[in-house]
């Protein structure tokens, strides 16, 4: 880990900032009625720079639902008045301003592009409640290869059946009634496997701004094609060569994210707006940002949405994991935010050898099916090194029938695989392009082995002495391994709500669901994929089935009955994963549908106690409801180690009814070590419990100094760095490395008192005013909070 200390720089930081509620908080009241009270401003902005940018504006005057929630009565012409009223301010205000999309109904404001230096005028302007930053949103799967329509087999492989769906359809639950938007990248509606699911009207792209959701087709001049909402919306409600979670579900297309894959605030929420309009029963939103904020203009939307009876559906996000790595919208309050699971596997030994050599790091990486990866056993193959493995090392060498060598770096391991495959191969080898061991990749195109650093630098020399070189391999069944969590997948918890993230888990691993051809003649297309975007609409479509079984359940029922059902996690070693980690564990639909008890919220966090002497105490309750039509007597049992809980013992609650349970945490501080606590709170009703998880935190939480950081080009080998601070860091320094992250080029700039929040970091492409070499490079951000010191990196960037 570098120090911060050896190295200095006289790089300025470009970002000047002038009032202390830009970290989010804003100015105390003012006692003097001709001083206005500032709003809060989310995220960073250099306020001497004329550059227009935009900005998401909360206007105090409630939204629809929120003033509904609040049971007071708004409407939209009011409202409209309000927003042209504030408008009519900023344009006395501001020279450089124009309103781009309104809202009024799951939030009250507008998205506004604005020079940056006329921001401080805007949070002076009366009816202003907050401005965020209208940052960058992106799915969250990655492709791991097309399929054949031979090779798919219908439930969605085996993700469907595993969570209980197929025993659901068994029941009569199909989802048939219930509404689910897919908020995401648009969708393929022609899809032989998905047209059965839409009606006439097919929802809204508002990346186009027209009534035709149709993902973005290959050859489209704005970026690259997707196919991410057609996926998931085969998750959801696919009924044909794929079976969805929910085949009988009505779905609508909202596209926010457009070419790549990317898009903005404004369009997300205003994707939320319109499902919540259209009169959809469930949302999905397999997409989200770094940003761990329960206060983000986008988990706004989602809570107002939940308040008004849709059940809002988001992906945790593929952050992991490590704790703390959640993202908007993921971080709501009140959405059901979904971790990623692996489901059951068997893992493979291996052995590989190259004449006299033996590389003892030899490893099964990840493979197709058991059967590839037991047809390697025994073989002597030749090898061919296809360096990074990207698609055009691939041209002019003849890997067919052959194993072939690359190397970690610039491309993902599924697109090596994917290329490997295309060309031919029937395996690859990767090593390492650092010390340690690579992660295991389940569903790779083909059987994959990987090695160390070390060992993959011998082979590959020994290549380079004799192309010829072949290499025998040994496979074996070694053993059988449960459902685990996904690496990647994001963990919680949330800042300042301290919330336990996710809420449950799902699939989200090697999921094979529909993909846009945008060919008439060939429509059948199918894709595996992997992400927290595969595992949330696993859930959405689950909710959809729990809608059809129980119309009159509202969201907190549907959440409750996930949760309150949902089975423990242990990872390879038998050990439970941690709350932050699985949620309440993975969803059982037919368990969730046959509840006869359901306990909200599903999940409790107590905060942070901050005392270092003395007690503190802290108030919480949840509710009970008794869904049968018998009375039962339930117990408690509260499992929070040296923690004393004072609650009812027991409690009886006629059939068909509900009751509050109000407990107090107390928390003496000489007992109790600082730092991050979990337990359970056991509800049982002489046959059945029900395992509800806590955590709470003494004194301050341990979580990271930066979350994440992200680089924009803005051509001329300038660039953007978009980092986000979940608290103020005391210094940030930013170093360029090669692009694998072995070699430092130099120091980029260091910044001191950096503010919590969402920070840019301008550069013009020069170390100490040289020029850099042109090649691919890296950018690593080291922030300093205290004694904790964190860092991350960008992906690949191009000087040119």
């Amino acid at each position: 880990m570098k120090s911060f200390l050896r190295k200095t720089s006289s790089f300025t930081l470009a970002c000047t900032f002038v009032f202390s509620a830009f970290s989010g908080v804003s100015a105390a009241p003012s006692t003097n009625n001709s001083e206005p009270e500032l709003a809060p401003l989310y995220g960073k902005y250099n306020l001497n720079s004329s550059h227009v940018t935009k900005v998401m504006v909360e206007l105090k005057e409630p939204s629809v639902l929120e003033a509904k929630k609040k049971g007071q009565k708004q409407t939209k012409s009011n409202l409209k008045s309000k927003r042209e009223a504030v408008v009519k301010e900023i344009s006395t205000r501001s020279k450089t301003y124009k309103v781009k999309k309104e809202y009024d109904h799951v939030f009250s404001g507008f998205s506004l592009e604005i020079a940056a230096n006329e921001i401080p005028n805007l949070l002076s302007t009366p009816g202003v409640k907050a401005v965020y930053p209208d940052v960058e949103y992106h799915t969250t799967g990655d492709d791991m290869g097309d399929q054949s329509f031979d090779d798919v087999s219908p439930q969605m492989m085996n993700s469907a059946p595993f969570i209980g769906a197929n025993q659901a359809w068994e029941s009569g639950y199909t989802g048939e009634g219930v509404t689910v938007a897919v908020i995401d990248t648009g969708v393929d509606y022609t899809h032989p496997d998905l047209d059965q699911a839409f009606g006439d009207y097919k929802g809204y792209d508002f990346v186009d701004n027209d009534n035709d959701p149709q993902e973005t087709p290959k050859g489209d001049p704005r970026g690259a094609e997707t196919t991410h909402g057609t996926h998931v919306a085969g998750t959801v409600a696919a009924d044909g060569g794929i079976k969805g979670v929910a085949p009988d579900a009505t779905l609508l297309a909202y596209r926010v994210l457009g070419p790549g894959g990317s898009g903005s605030t404004e369009n997300v929420i205003a994707g939320v707006e319109k499902a919540v309009e259209d009169g959809a029963d469930v949302m999905n939103l397999s997409l989200g940002n770094s940003l761990n904020n329960p206060d983000w203009a986008t988990s706004i939307a989602l809570d107002q949405a939940m308040s008004d009876g849709v059940v809002a559906v988001t992906s945790n996000g593929n952050s992991g994991p490590n704790n703390w790595t959640v993202g908007s919208p993921g971080t709501s309050r009140e959405a059901i935010s979904v971790g990623a699971t692996q489901l059951p596997f068997n893992v493979y030994a291996a052995t590989l050898k190259a004449g006299n050599a033996s590389f003892s790091s030899a490893k099964v990486m990840g493979f197709p099916s058991d059967e590839s990866v037991l047809a390697l056993n025994g073989k002597t193959l030749p090898i061919v090194d296809v360096g990074l493995a990207g698609t055009t090392d691939f041209v002019g060498k003849d890997v067919a029938g052959k194993l072939v060598l690359a190397q970690r770096g610039t491309y993902a391991f599924v697109d090596k695989a994917t290329n490997a495959k295309n060309a031919g191969a029937i395996g690859m080898v990767i090593y390492n392009n650092v010390a340690g061991e690579i992660v295991d990749v389940p569903g790779m195109a083909v059987p994959t082995i990987k090695l160390t650093n070390a060992d993959g630098v011998q082979l590959k020399s020994l290549l380079s002495a004799n192309p010829n070189t072949t290499v025998t391999l040994g496979t074996k069944f070694d053993k059988q391994v449960g459902e685990l969590m996904a690496d990647f997948s994001s963990r919680g918890p949330v800042m300042d709500t301290w919330m336990i993230k996710p809420d449950v888990s799902a699939p989200g691993v090697n999921i094979v669901s529909t993909v846009p051809t945008h060919d008439p003649a060939n429509p059948h297309g199918y894709g595996a994929k992997q992400g927290t975007s595969m595992a949330s609409p696993h859930v959405a479509g689950a909710a959809a089935l729990l809608l059809e079984a129980h119309p009159n359940w509202g969201v907190d029922d549907i959440k409750a009955a996930l949760m309150n059902t949902s089975e423990d996690l242990y990872d390879a070693n038998g050990k439970l994963y941690p709350h932050n980690t699985q949620g309440a564990g993975s969803i059982r639909v037919v368990e969730a549908i046959e509840t006869e008890t359901l306990v909200s919220p599903g999940s409790h966090s107590f905060g942070v106690f901050s005392k270092k002497k003395g007690k503190e105490v802290r108030g919480e309750h949840f509710t009970i409801k008794n869904l049968s039509n018998k009375s039962k007597d339930y117990s408690f049992d509260v499992d929070l180690e040296g923690v004393k809980v004072t609650t009812s013992k027991n409690l009886k609650i006629k059939g068909n009814s509900s009751k509050d349970v109000k407990f107090n945490v107390q928390v003496d501080a000489s007992k109790l070590a600082a730092g991050y606590h979990e337990g359970t709170i056991t509800i049982n009703d002489g046959s059945n419990e029900i395992v509800v998880p806590t955590i709470l935190f003494v004194q301050e939480p341990d979580f990271p100094s930066i979350t994440s950081i992200s680089a924009t080009a803005l051509g001329n080998n300038a660039f953007t760095f978009s980092a986000y601070f979940p608290a103020e860091a005391d210094k940030v320094d930013l170093f360029l490395y090669d692009n694998n992250l072995t070699k430092e080029i130099g120091l980029i700039g260091s910044y001191e008192d950096v503010p919590k929040q969402y920070n840019d970091f301008q550069w013009d492409g020069k170390i100490s005013g040289q020029a850099v070499t042109p090649g691919k490079y890296r950018v690593v951000a080291f922030a300093a909070r205290g004694d904790k010191l964190d860092s991350r990196y960008t992906d690949v960037i191009t000087l040119q």
